[in-house]
């Protein structure tokens, strides 16, 4: 990858999850930032620009889904893509985190392959 690297803001509440997404995207060189509070999300978001969120759907105290909802009602944030990683894998839960807002979507137990894959198609 020449020039600057693709940035890309992990929100995951798990910490070896978080660790495991941070690790993978900086093999691939891309520049992460983790956040474990989905309540800190937005604001970490406008620090550090990211041109990927990628986001659990189960985080405590905001739900993905709500966070989803608040980073594309945001105007300097609505344009960036999300992915988002959950073990809800049924269809009306991806229809669910589509409507929210969310730009791809990866089931968990993820595939290290598919994850690296999507975030590649999505930047």
């Amino acid at each position: 990858m020449a020039g600057v690297a693709k940035r890309v803001l992990v929100v995951e509440d798990n910490e070896l999850n978080l660790k495991l997404f941070c690790d993978l995207l900086r093999a691939h060189e891309y520049a992460t930032e983790g956040v474990r509070d989905g309540r800190e999300a937005v604001v970490r978001a406008r620090a550090f620009a990211p041109d990927l969120i990628v986001m659990d759907i189960q985080l405590p105290h905001v739900s993905g889904y709500e966070l989803i909802q608040q980073l594309k009602a945001d105007a300097t944030l609505r344009a960036i893509p999300i992915m988002a990683v959950t073990a809800y894998a049924g269809r009306e839960d991806e229809e669910r985190i589509r409507a929210a807002g969310a730009d791809a979507y990866v089931s968990k137990p993820i595939s290290l392959m598919r994850f690296v894959d999507s975030v590649a198609a999505l930047l």
